[in-house]
Order: C-alpha cells, then sequence, then structure tokens
C-alpha cells in the first residue's frame, strides 16, 4: 500500500501519539493528531488527508459526528477506533470499526479494508451513475 496522509482523531493525547507513530512506522505521514470535531474538521480542509484514524467516542462529541462533517465535502476512507462495545452503532456503509486495545497487523487490516469498501462503493456509484440510477 503506497504512503497515506493521515488524520488522527484522538481525544486521549498518549493514545493519539501512539497512534500516530504507529502510522509513521507503517510509511504512512500523520498531517495531524486533533482531539475535537471543530478541529479535526478543519484539519481534514487544510491538509486533505488520505485516511482518517477516529475515535468513536470523543470527549465532547462523537467522532462519527467528525466523520459526517468531514466526508460531506469531500468523501475520505476511515477507521473508527473504540474501546467500548458499539457494534449497534450505525457507522455508515464505508466505515471500518477495529476495538482497543489492537495491534498492528489489526490496524494495517482495518486501513485495507477501509480502502476497500470504499473502492467497492465507488464501483457500485459509477455504475448506477451509467445505468442512470439514484442511490
Amino acid at each position: 500500500m503506497r504512503a497515506l496522509r493521515t488524520l488522527v482523531v484522538e481525544d486521549d493525547a498518549m493514545i493519539g501519539g501512539l497512534l500516530a507513530e504507529t502510522l509513521e512506522g507503517l510509511g504512512h505521514t500523520v498531517c495531524a493528531v486533533e482531539s475535537n470535531v471543530t478541529n479535526a474538521v478543519a484539519a481534514a480542509s487544510r491538509w486533505r488527508p488520505d485516511l482518517i484514524i477516529v475515535d468513536v467516542g470523543l470527549s465532547e462529541a462523537s467522532g462519527v459526528a467528525a466523520v459526517k462533517e468531514i466526508v460531506r465535502i469531500k468523501f475520505v476512507p476511515h477507521v473508527f477506533v473504540t474501546s467500548d462495545a458499539v457494534r449497534s452503532t450505525p457507522l455508515g456503509p464505508k466505515s471500518v470499526l477495529i476495538q482497543k486495545p489492537f495491534r498492528v497487523p489489526d490496524l494495517e487490516q482495518a486501513i485495507q479494508e477501509a480502502f476497500a469498501a470504499a473502492q467497492a462503493c465507488d464501483r457500485v456509484a459509477v455504475r448506477s451513475e451509467k445505468d442512470g440510477l439514484a442511490i
């Protein structure tokens, strides 16, 4: 996989730093580590990341809200991370969720799944546009 410009959204500074270090160890560039929705949206607008790694439960709001705001402008593959069991939380068809604590191979797999899901949805959208269908 090519090197990705990555935005990390995590309200725990220690975990955010560890995620950034792990991603850089995998060959990716971390453009920003943000701890709240407002700063995450601003960073996404400024840096235009290829990937977002976002904590589901930010202290002041939901990471889901941050992603929804960011992808309204332009879709970005994303991986949600959580320490809670939120399997029932609706995250969207292109979303991938991994549970903390996780291993580096789990993160790598989640990133690959996020890109595969995004590509699959893009192919469906292209086919629907050709067929004149609205989705």
